[in-house]
């Protein structure tokens, strides 16, 4: 195998703190790369499988990748579009959740346009304007890194917009969300549009997004084996079509065959209890690691 020198490294920007970064070093190892084993590191080099990792600001990195400077990076769609960079989002990756809304004082604001003229604090400038841009709300958008809450509280703002998960801090805050949700957000892939690289850069990015791909995809399906009669395998993989078709093999036991199928993980249970009265027996499930599709 050749080692690509440095210069021909896939360079990817990894967040560097917080629930993203674990979770990112967690699908990227799944996936067969290095990564670093102290927080305080920057970047690391894993020439093996010609990738070259900077661990940065997750707000910062769209600006990196947009500018060239970087080739991918793995950031929140909030972030991706709170910076107005000029990236693209490549797929989703399944991690870091996080839905957006408008929150006021309770019971004082109902809907979208309850916003008009009013001042609204929020971390995310560049995607709060661009939703009130979009609905032709005309309103003043304030940063505020931090605690958004006490804005209201200490007069700055009249409404916040901001990520809500369970509602609580909100509740304690006596502010309640209204209007619809202004984003739906998780952690994303992302590149640019217009992009140069050498071959072995090239070759390195189809690499790595075929491995993340096959990660999600492990973490999204099991395997399942059984053994059925051959009469009532047309019901069987009807119920349990997999990704392709099922994989059949004839056992030495007269009229029956061996299924190997990969299903969705979401719902695998009530699947084998399905099989289980449609007349397969020796059922089993188990964990897929990777995968290539």
């Amino acid at each position: 195998m050749t080692i690509p020198s440095t210069t021909d490294l896939l360079r990817v920007a990894v967040p560097n703190k917080g629930a993203l970064s674990v979770a990112s070093a967690e699908i990227l190892s799944e996936a067969g790369y290095k990564q670093r084993s102290d927080s305080k590191k920057l970047t690391l080099v894993d020439a093996e499988n010609g990738v070259e990792f900077f661990y940065l600001r997750p707000r910062d990195i769209a600006l990196y990748v947009a500018d060239g400077t970087l080739d991918i990076g793995i950031t929140g769609r909030d972030l991706l579009r709170d910076s107005g960079a000029n990236a693209t989002e490549l797929r989703p990756l399944g991690f870091g959740r996080s839905r957006f809304f408008f929150a006021g004082p309770a019971g004082r604001y109902s809907s979208l346009a309850d916003l008009q003229g009013l001042r609204i604090a929020t971390s995310y400038v560049g995607v709060v304007q661009a939703y009130l841009d979009e609905h032709g709300i005309d309103a003043t958008v304030t940063r505020l890194d931090g605690a958004v809450e006490t804005s209201i509280q200490l007069g700055v703002a009249d409404v916040i917009a901001d990520v809500v998960e369970t509602g609580s801090t909100l509740r304690q805050a006596g502010l309640a969300t209204f209007g619809e949700s202004l984003l739906e957000s998780e952690a994303v892939l992302i590149g640019r549009p217009d992009d140069e690289r050498t071959a072995e850069q090239a070759g390195a990015l189809r690499v790595f997004r075929r491995r993340v791909e096959g990660v999600l995809v492990a973490r999204s399906y099991v395997m399942m084996d059984y053994d059925i009669a051959e009469s009532d395998v047309a019901a069987a993989t009807a119920a349990a079509p997999g990704i392709e078709s099922p994989t059949i093999s004839p056992l030495q036991r007269d009229g029956w065959v061996a299924v190997r199928v990969m299903v969705p993980r979401a719902g695998a249970q009530r699947l084998m209890d399905e099989l289980y009265d449609l007349g397969a027996r020796g059922i089993l499930m188990t964990e897929i690691h990777a995968c290539r599709l």
